[in-house]
């Protein structure tokens, strides 16, 4: 079939993309800590996983060369099911560790090599029309393959945790059963994934009219305000990159280590599944207030937004509350942070302009990856150092080099609610 309603295809192809994205950086982490691996490896190695989406751009154009969109879609998700069910396997092994996070992170090039065939995918198999309609569809089920994730997974890893006494062969079991979804998902979209006309093959001759790599960076490295926009995508979400992965292990953690104390499905339900449903909420009323006031108007109080809420995490460090007060206060960050992640992201959009948008909305999501996985890269090390208490106070301190960059942001008058 050359067309099939995307209903049919829309929701399980971006919940195939949020799969393996979260199993990799966020779930991996809470199963690192379960497995006895201390906060500082697990938050350098994890946040290496994070470099495939920083460089996928320059490999982006072979997606576009070889095959086509329906076949990469297919093999990556085949590939990707072979990754999760080798991962799970490995987690019974003696250096379960090393050998996960080498699998992780082929994993994590699969994943990044998916979202382009499937992005690519997207426009080829829908109309304007449905491109517009399906953007909050495609977005929706994004997020509740991160509820499945950090949620729904996690949950189950813990009560297997419970049930077994065995936490390597709880979290093979929930490991491998996300294999398993993904290996269905294949089948289903070998079955069900249309044959867009324009989803063909090209030879690498077809592009040579399509301007150089180095044309498409140099104007997008070259526009007014670069090292402003450049310091604001580093430096905006740095004290927030560098709670994310700190976030499950600081509520797991026994309270004589300055951690919540919390069980494996307590994490699960409250960052997984309440979190994520605060981050989603946020997003929506950060998308709302900027759609009327405009971007101009509410990106100072968005920065303020996302950063003031870490307080609740200085406070659960210093008081320790029972898992009671977690949920309200983990609800309040996570929601704090889609308001504020929301103003990150139209500002990305804004900035996309020309006849190389794509590309230049490519490099900014790439350079945003990049901000995410440099403070992750420390975040274990200095928390190990000082201690939970102080941590969290330094990632209240980090919000200041990204409120900063906002003095010098290029943000003219006509970014107005419209245009938004």
């Amino acid at each position: 079939m050359t067309s099939r309603t995307p209903w049919a295809f829309i929701p399980t192809l971006y919940f195939a993309e949020g799969v393996p994205y979260v199993i990799i950086n966020t779930v991996s982490v809470i199963l690192y800590k379960r497995m006895g691996v201390n906060n500082a490896l697990i938050a350098f190695w994890t946040s290496l996983f994070y470099l495939p989406w920083v460089i996928k751009m320059f490999w982006g154009p072979l997606v576009d060369l070889y095959s086509t969109k329906r076949n990469w879609i297919l093999m990556m998700q085949f590939a990707m099911a072979v990754t999760l069910g080798l991962s799970a396997i490995s987690l019974r092994l003696e250096h379960f560790f090393y050998i996960s996070l080498v699998i992780f992170a082929v994993g994590a090039f699969v994943s990044a090599t998916h979202d382009i065939a499937t992005d690519g995918f997207y426009l080829l198999a829908l109309n304007e029309k449905q491109q517009a309609f399906f953007v909050g569809i495609r977005s929706l089920f994004y997020r509740i393959a991160m509820v499945f994730g950090t949620g729904f997974l996690v949950y189950c890893a813990g009560r297997l945790e419970q049930s077994l006494g065995n936490i390597p062969l709880s979290w093979t079991i929930v490991i491998a059963f996300a294999a398993a979804v993904f290996a269905i998902l294949f089948l289903y979209h070998r079955l069900i994934l249309p044959f867009p006309k324009e989803d063909t093959k090209r030879s690498p001759e077809s592009s040579k009219a399509k301007p150089s790599y180095l044309k498409i960076f140099s104007s997008y490295f070259t526009q007014k305000g670069i090292i402003a926009i450049l310091a604001f995508i580093l430096f905006y979400r740095f004290g927030e990159a560098m709670l994310v992965k700190l976030a499950a292990p600081f509520m797991l953690d026994k309270k004589e280590f300055g951690g919540l104390g919390l069980s494996t499905s307590e994490v699960g339900i409250v960052y997984g599944t309440i979190g994520i449903a605060s981050l989603i909420l946020g997003g929506i009323v950060g998308g709302w207030v900027i759609s009327k006031y405009g971007l101009k108007k509410c990106i100072w109080p968005m920065a303020i937004t996302l950063n003031v809420p870490h307080l609740a995490y200085l406070y659960m460090a210093y008081a320790q509350p029972a898992v009671v007060y977690a949920f309200p206060l983990v609800a309040i960050e996570q929601f704090g942070y889609g308001i504020g992640y929301t103003a990150f992201t139209v500002y990305l959009m804004y900035i996309a302009t020309g006849e190389y948008r794509t590309s230049h909305f490519a490099i900014s999501t790439g350079l945003m990856a990049l901000g995410m996985m440099l403070p992750g890269l420390i975040s274990g090390y200095v928390q190990q150092a000082v201690g939970y208490k102080m941590f969290f106070a330094i990632v209240l301190v980090m919000a200041i080099p990204g409120l900063t960059t906002l003095f010098f942001l290029p943000l003219p008058e006509e970014a107005n609610s419209k245009q938004t």
